[in-house]
């Protein structure tokens, strides 16, 4: 069956190459980036790689969360339902440390971006056959922050960014208690993949891409994932497993959850 899928961050790593595989079997793929020229590039080099002509582009920077809304729009004019959904999208290194309203910038792409992303798409994503989210979670997590959640973060980069995994994973268990008819699951896609952004955070790699590329097509595609809803795949071990103790605070995740649907409010009504 032909399904519709949107990965986001699909223009470099291990999305780009998932994007691929998923075009491979014949699927209608969104492509999304930040760089309207590059977007164009990636959608044609899979086109032609794939011989698939049903991959679409979609433009917008992560860290303008009204960008953000109005793709969310963009993919609802252009299709009545989506499968799946691969929240992709991230940043460890920036020129920039802000983002919306002066949160920190990878607060604002690896989680308030998805988090607003996907309850645009909530209408269109209940449609959908068997659906889908998975997002990408890390093996760096640490807990959020009340200063984080305030938008006046004082944290170094790597806490920044483990703060942002654990607040997607945190809101992926709490999505798949509220849809549960959509699959939700948090993946740590691998530690050091050989991609752009490890290679620039740490100037190394102890993997490759491909270790992530295929347990994010699995995840996405495999019957056998269908009911693993709500669980955390730790691909580093190769199995499900525990996340970080914060991820089952009810208290801590209703915090956030409270403070981030008052996000999506302010932007909706922006």
């Amino acid at each position: 069956m032909n399904k519709t899928i949107l990965i986001t961050g699909s223009t470099d790593g291990i999305g780009k190459l998932t994007a691929l595989k998923l075009a491979q079997d014949g699927h209608t793929i969104f492509i999304h980036g930040r760089n309207a020229s590059k977007v164009n590039a990636v959608v044609t080099e899979i086109k032609n790689k794939s011989k698939n002509s049903n991959i679409i582009g979609l433009v917008a920077d992560f860290s303008n969360l009204e960008t953000v809304l109005k793709m969310a729009n963009e993919v609802k004019e252009k299709c009545s339902k989506l499968d799946i959904l691969i929240n992709n999208a991230g940043v460890f290194k920036s020129t920039e440390n802000l983002g919306y309203h002066g949160f920190d910038i990878r607060f604002v792409v690896n989680y308030l971006a998805p988090f607003i992303l996907t309850k645009a798409l909530i209408p269109v994503l209940q449609k959908g056959y068997n659906t889908r989210i998975i997002n990408l979670s890390s093996a760096a997590q640490t807990s959020v922050s009340d200063a984080t959640l305030a938008g006046n973060s004082i944290h170094d980069a790597s806490t920044c960014y483990a703060q942002s995994k654990l607040a997607i994973t945190m809101w992926s268990f709490y999505l798949a208690k509220q849809e549960p008819t959509i699959t939700v699951i948090a993946v740590n896609p691998g530690s050091l993949l050989n991609t752009k952004m490890a290679n620039e955070a740490y100037g190394q790699h102890w993997s490759p891409a491909e270790k992530g590329v295929n347990i994010l097509y699995d995840l996405a595609s495999q019957k056998e994932h269908g009911s693993d809803s709500g669980k955390y795949f730790d691909n580093d071990r190769g199995v499900f497993a525990k996340a970080h103790p914060d991820a089952y605070n009810k208290d801590k995740i209703e915090a956030l959850i409270t403070i981030t649907n008052n996000i999506y409010d302010g932007v909706v009504n922006a």
